[in-house]
């Protein structure tokens, strides 16, 4: 037994021994070879000397990981560059943008000179720079905020300037020091959409204007501000140096701690406000009960009514429902019960759940109505194929999915169900009509050029969508989630305002779930969040993907389907709108036609959250709340 046991040890030390040996023959790939050397040699590191040649890895501050190559053979690349407190006094190389799998640069507590060079950009994997107690000088690049992994980015102790236009939009942003530099201009606002920001320092900028925000928790949920905390403006007289911005260590804990009450308050004082405490309990007491007694009262009385109601109108047609008072009595309705209701009506639209037809509500003084009418399996069933069977029954199963999940809704941005009749052939869905069509008839209105919709319009359509999205995902019990969010199922109304529309996907999900599992494909391809081809399991991040694929054709003026992206090299149009928002030119993914209106900024910003919403992990994606606000944050 000691034998094999001994025979195991040495099996594993000669395995491990291998795996080391193995590992310590893999070697820097060449283009980070010759990169890091043009860096080391202009930090000052190497005083102009040649690199090590045997394996600059196992040098200090030079750290390096495994990668697959091109080749399909395993090298090493350098995943970061930490030279702090060096004594270093040259300055950092344009080569940087070449180390692609950078995701530490770390120079603090150097003489450092020059600019952030703008190639910075590239090390789209980068997600610390620490720069901090530099000599560093100049603008910072304007596009930083296209590196969206950083999480620490301190800039303090140097000598830049210029506004803070680079502070645009970083989602994994924690920490952001900007303390004792030369920036000019006002904070942004878009900083109250940095959702995972714990600690923020702008103090020592003299030429800062206006108030200084400070970083204050919160306990409410119902602060419009994502996740936990809000930004509070400071009224400090901003021309003094010294209360230009908090303190870190007031930053860094994000409030006040509560003072202590004062040890000289005299014993009696105490006694009297105890006193008073309990009268006021007392009272608080009485008073609640008689509330609760009358609210108990109301309720029962509501509830008598509603007993008395059903059993009065037991002798109604199950086969009407109303779930609006516009429609005030079944009989406004009779006219669809007729075998050829909607022989004369016209028809607006065809889908596939069915044909929609407009009708003028009887007695409404010209109130008109839109009707949807799904077609139902006949009772010989036998006659049909299964393939007609399945395709029939899924019809059926969406359709009731719609009547028990939107005709129990009401909110301003979403369309709700006024009625359903059921008929032997058919099942009748009814709801107001919007003359305005769907926003994706009025984006080709206005690709063909007989419409127009300008950003200020397109914003609030997407602001209302993400409202009625807030209300499904947040506020509805229980929550529900959309499954085919597109431009076609949203509705505009007079005053174009947007109204999430066609629940016949939808489906409610108990607090207690996540997801819904489903055996049938779901969706509209090119809004359709990837994961979900690969589980069929829907979540409130699978909504957020097909928003940000509406936000994007908002922006860009172009659908999913356009042929335009079929003569890209990305094929698609969140490939394609992500790299073009990494590129020297991001103003190329703005429609044209909105083009020199001023608000280039602004969509920018939007396009930037609909990268956020698209992002290929679920878990990365912001939720619903956090979107209308980052939205509403952008103002004209």
């Amino acid at each position: 037994m000691a034998v094999s046991h001994g025979k195991t040890h040495i099996y594993l030390f000669t395995l491990f021994s291998l795996l080391v040996f193995a590992q310590a023959r893999l070697i820097l790939d060449r283009s980070d070879y010759r990169t890091l050397s043009i860096i080391q040699k202009d930090l000052g590191i190497v005083n102009g000397q040649r690199l090590a040649s045997t394996n600059p890895c196992n040098t200090a501050g030079v750290f390096c990981e495994r990668r697959l190559s091109d080749n399909n053979t395993y090298v090493l690349r350098v995943t970061k560059l930490v030279y702090v407190s060096r004594r270093l006094n040259g300055f950092l190389s344009p080569s940087i943008g070449r180390l692609s799998e950078l995701r530490e640069l770390s120079l603090a507590n150097n003489s450092l000179v020059d600019q952030l060079p703008s190639e910075i950009v590239d090390c789209k994997k980068l997600e610390i720079l620490d720069l901090q107690n530099n000599q560093f000088s100049g603008r910072i690049p304007s596009n930083l905020s296209s590196v969206i992994r950083l999480r620490v980015l301190d800039l303090s102790g140097n000598k830049f300037s210029g506004n803070l236009g680079f502070l645009k939009y970083f989602p994994n942003l924690e920490h952001l020091s900007l303390a004792n530099n030369l920036f000019s201009g006002k904070i942004p606002p878009s900083i109250r959409s940095f959702r995972n920001l714990q600690f923020f320092d702008f103090s020592g900028n003299s030429f800062l204007e206006g108030p200084v925000p400070v970083m204050s928790k919160i306990g409410s949920s119902s602060s419009p501000y994502p996740k936990r905390y809000i930004l509070a403006e400071n009224r400090t007289n901003n021309n003094n140096r010294n209360s230009s911005a908090p303190t870190p260590s007031k930053s860094l804990s994000g409030a006040q701690a509560p003072q202590a009450p004062s040890p000289s308050t005299p014993p009696s004082h105490k006694h009297h406000k105890n006193k008073r405490k309990k009268v006021a309990a007392w009272i608080l007491g009485f008073l609640a009960g008689g509330v609760a007694g009358t609210i108990s009262g109301f309720v029962f009385s509501v509830l008598f009514k509603l007993i008395l109601a059903a059993i009065r109108g037991g002798g109604r047609d199950p086969g009407t429902a109303i779930f609006s008072p516009l429609i005030k009595k079944a009989e406004d309705l009779a006219f669809l019960e007729k075998d050829d209701c909607l022989a004369n009506l016209e028809m607006i639209g065809s889908g596939g759940c069915g044909q929609v037809f407009k009708a003028e509500l009887p007695g409404s003084n010209g109130k008109m109505l839109a009707i949807k009418k799904i077609v139902q399996p006949p009772k010989d069933a036998a006659e049909l194929t299964d393939e007609d069977s399945k395709l029939l029954n899924k019809k059926m199963r969406q359709i009731r999915s719609e009547i028990n999940t939107v005709g129990q809704i009401r909110h301003r941005n979403l369309l709700p169900l006024l009625a359903h009749l059921s008929r032997p052939d058919c099942h009748l869905l009814v709801y107001e009509f919007m003359k305005n069509g769907s926003l994706q008839d009025v984006l080709t209105d206005v690709t063909r050029g007989t419409k127009e919709l300008d950003w200020v319009a397109r914003h609030r359509i997407a602001l209302g969508v993400a409202a009625g999205l807030e209300y499904l995902h947040m506020s509805h019990n229980p929550r529900i989630i959309h499954r085919d969010l597109k431009p076609a199922n949203v509705l505009l109304d007079d005053d174009m305002e947007a109204r999430i529309a066609d629940f016949g996907l939808a489906k409610a999900m108990p607090d207690a779930h996540t997801h819904i599992t489903t055996s049938n494909l779901a969706g509209t391809v090119g809004y359709i969040s990837p994961e979900y081809h690969q589980t069929l399991k829907f979540t409130d991040k699978c909504d957020i993907y097909s928003f940000g694929v509406l936000l994007a054709v908002l922006v860009i003026g172009k659908l999913p389907s356009d042929e335009f992206f079929q003569h890209t090299e990305e094929m698609s149009l969140i490939l394609w709108m992500r790299n073009v928002m990494t590129s020297e030119n991001p103003k190329k993914a703005i429609d044209q036609k909105l083009l020199g209106t001023g608000f280039e900024e602004q969509m920018l910003l939007v396009l930037k959250i609909a990268c956020f919403c698209t992002m290929d992990n679920p878990k990365e994606r912001p939720n619903s709340k956090d979107v209308r606000c980052m939205l509403d944050q952008i103002k004209h």
